[in-house]
């Protein structure tokens, strides 16, 4: 007999959320894949095959696709093409898919009783939502369920509050990376199973499955970035042999070609942070016999963004309920907002407009309009884009709640902590501090100008490479 507990105490990355034994009469390890979709360098997928091995059983993945709160035709069409993939690996590992269609908690419940699971094992997300179906799977089940924290370097647990900024999160990330910071290496099953025991659902053409979603339909798939595992991977190569030396002097450029590109394959769990940290942090440029290339800057750059300021995002949204509100911001920066409100507004925008890219400032009309049609923003724009929604919306208030719902419609990584993150920073003050003097309507909220952009970036050359998108 295993008690999960105990099996698990010494891995830091798993929290038991219905301890027990396991069922004795149980046939099957049950792995419900939710956030981390990828059929290998997955840490839930290991503890899950870990377990089964213990066990003596098999391992079978469930994936549920749940019709989620503003997610639309172009994330699910991303989501689905990963999910082909991720089936095609999982069945190398003798680890197969099943597909459900449903409410998640219900659909897992279900299919752990008709399996006989012995226990149930899953991956963890820090949003509302997935926290919510987690919960209500805990409760329901009959049998032992714990989650893994699979999609940070360092697990969540040992940042049990929140974090005031990058400042106060670093120096406990940088104590704790030597020990996280490592490759991942999948374990083998020692029970394959070449088929499941009932039926497996579409998982050869999961895009299928987009014909009886009740989903909005009105945002196209992205036309230039598509899902799965293996172009994550792909774009990920492109980055480390094409971009990652200059990174730090060109992620702030929109118009050059410069980042990664791959925040929308994290967000849907297709790429592994640790491996692809890990693949980073090792990553030696190829021999060209010309002068040693030197790439400490633009690695030290954007592992200080893959790790800190992600993982100081995912605190925010996992120990602040606000979130997605102005109410998540500091108290400074409400404060000051509440002071400016009444300000006069030189100009002012419906969320219609505002959604359709119709304002004075050409600059960020672009912005939009890369967003509408690719499904992506660049990152140093994007708090642009927020700030000026603020600048023109009629509150503060209103002003947040238009970016996430743009946010969340229109890009890729949509309904992620990061991207409530950068809306708190840019509209709320969230991990900045005030900057002096006040200004109408931002007050002492860190301020953004059309003409400090056209010194930093080339903004023709961006207008002109969005207007040719369209």
């Amino acid at each position: 007999m295993i008690e999960l507990t105990t099996f698990f105490a010494a891995d830091e990355r798993v929290q038991v959320y219905r301890p027990g034994v396991c069922a004795e009469q149980g046939r099957y390890v049950l792995y419900w894949m939710q956030r981390a979709q990828r059929g290998q360098e997955n840490h839930a997928l290991n503890v899950a095959i870990a377990l089964g091995n213990a066990l003596i059983l098999p391992v079978i993945v469930v994936f549920v696709i749940a019709e989620y709160p503003a997610a639309n035709l172009r994330h699910y069409h991303f989501m689905l093409e990963g999910l082909a993939q991720t089936a095609r690996h999982l069945a190398r590992r003798q680890t197969p898919l099943v597909i459900r269609r449903g409410e998640p908690a219900r659909a897992i419940v279900t299919v752990a009783k008709e399996l006989q699971a012995a226990a149930v094992i899953s991956d963890e997300g820090e949003l509302r939502t997935p926290l919510r179906w987690r919960q209500q799977v805990s409760e329901q089940l009959t049998v032992p369920f714990a989650c893994v924290d699979a999609d940070v370097v360092v697990p969540s647990k040992f940042f049990p509050k929140e974090e005031w900024a990058a400042r106060t999160i670093r120096p406990k990330l940088q104590r704790l990376l030597p020990t996280y910071l490592q490759p991942i290496v999948d374990l083998e099953t020692q029970h394959p199973l070449s088929s499941p025991p009932c039926d497996p659902g579409n998982v050869e053409n999961p895009l299928n499955y987009l014909d009886d979603l009740q989903i909005d339909r009105s945002v196209s798939p992205s036309p230039i970035y598509h899902g799965g595992q293996d172009e994550g991977k792909r774009l990920l190569h492109r980055f480390m042999t094409e971009r990652l030396t200059t990174y730090n002097v060109q992620r702030n450029l929109p118009e050059v070609a410069g980042t990664s590109e791959l925040s929308a394959y994290l967000h849907f769990g297709q790429l592994s942070i640790q491996q692809m940290a890990w693949e980073i942090e090792q990553h030696v440029p190829e021999d060209t016999g010309s002068a040693q290339i030197d790439i400490t800057g633009g690695r030290a750059a954007y592992l200080e963004e893959l790790i800190v300021r992600r993982e100081l995002a995912i605190n925010f949204v996992r120990r602040n309920p606000n979130y997605d509100t102005l109410a998540g911001c500091p108290t400074w920066g409400q404060a000051t907002l509440r002071k400016h409100q009444d300000d006069p507004r030189p100009w002012l925008y419906t969320r219609d407009e505002l959604e359709q890219g119709r304002t004075h400032d050409e600059l960020w009309n672009a912005c939009q309009h890369e967003m509408l049609i690719t499904g992506r923003m660049h990152g140093y724009i994007r708090m642009y884009w927020a700030k000026k929604i603020l600048e023109w919306s009629a509150s503060p208030d209103e002003a947040f709640k238009h970016a996430v719902y743009l946010n969340d419609k229109y890009e890729l990584d949509g309904r992620d902590a990061n991207g409530y993150t950068g809306i708190a920073w840019a509209i709320g003050g969230k991990h900045d501090r005030p900057w002096p003097p006040e200004r109408p309507i931002f007050g002492t909220i860190r301020y953004m100008a059309l003409s400090g952009m056209q010194r930093k970036m080339d903004t023709r050359l961006y207008i002109y490479q969005v207007n040719k998108l369209m």
